[in-house]
């Protein structure tokens, strides 16, 4: 066959006649690769979990710490997410029909473009079966939150919540026991408070005062200490919040990498399985097979 590279023997029977194919894409392997891609990620993130899960201990001095665990969390879910894709990108670069291609370099990107399909596919598998866990989750809290509207009440984060705390705070905090009123609970209202201090960048020194004469009169302590606790609890707060900010960060650019990556290893599969295909090279679930040209 003219126009083909010395590195592979094409069989003639799996050349495709052009005009045998409405389209140069075979959605049939793609869709098999982004399957068996999607079946091998969940059998490999369900080995890894039970393998993490086993490293831990609630015990002290027992256990592997926790750097080293999320450590190799993400190395496994980055490893197991381009092996799935690579799995997937092969299988459809080699069930993919060899048209008569006028160049060796069309034949690649034709092998390669099924598994980056693959890849897209894929994607959207898992992004769709995101979706509808997080509906099923959503659905199931709010019944729960209905069910339990007390503590959600008491939880809330309506920014509305802050604004009327502040309307009906009185002038000083006063003493439940001196008062004679029953004792709600404080802590609703100062997390309310250190939220929007963390999400503004600064406590107003109202907020602050009443803050420390909350804490005095509930713990018994001089105001001079109560201040300095909560100075020490917006700080903690903040170190919270950027440890959020950092984590979610950190996984924003591990995802983005490892999708990148596995898009590369998807097409470069394919490439591999049209190259196997071409030569008739058996499948021996590695991919450094030599090749050679068939008898």
């Amino acid at each position: 066959m003219t126009g083909l590279g010395p590195t592979r023997t094409e069989p003639a029977a799996s050349v495709v006649p052009t005009g045998a194919l409405p389209s140069f894409i075979e959605w049939g392997p793609v869709f098999a690769g982004a399957v068996l891609a999607a079946a091998l990620s969940f059998v490999l993130l369900a080995f890894g979990t039970a393998i993490g899960l086993s490293a831990t201990s609630p015990w002290p001095n027992s256990g592997l710490p926790a750097r080293v665990i999320a450590s190799l969390a993400i190395f496994w879910i980055m490893a197991q997410q381009i092996g799935t894709f690579m799995a997937g990108g092969y299988v459809a670069g080699r069930l993919r029909s060899r048209w008569h291609e006028p160049a060796q370099d069309e034949v690649d990107f034709r092998d390669g473009l099924h598994g980056g399909l693959v890849w897209a596919v894929g994607i959207v598998i898992g992004a769709a079966l995101l979706m509808a866990t997080a509906g099923t989750v959503a659905r199931t809290g709010a019944e729960l939150t209905a069910k339990t509207a007390v503590a959600a009440t008491a939880s809330t984060t309506n920014p509305m919540d802050l604004v009327l705390d502040s309307m009906l705070r009185p002038a000083a905090a006063v003493s439940p026991r001196a008062s004679g009123q029953p004792m709600d609970d404080p802590r609703p209202q100062i997390s309310r408070i250190l939220t929007s201090a963390v999400a503004s960048g600064s406590l107003s020194e109202p907020h602050r005062t009443y803050l420390a004469q909350l804490i005095a009169q509930r713990a018994g302590i001089p105001q001079e200490e109560a201040a300095r606790r909560v100075d020490e609890a917006l700080s903690a707060a903040r170190e919270a919040a950027d440890k959020a900010r950092r984590a979610a960060i950190l996984t924003g650019l591990v995802t983005a990498i490892s999708l990148l990556v596995s898009f590369a290893a998807a097409w470069w599969a394919a490439m591999k399985g049209g190259e196997h295909r071409d030569n008739a090279i058996p499948a021996r679930f590695a991919f450094g097979h030599q090749i050679r040209p068939p008898t």
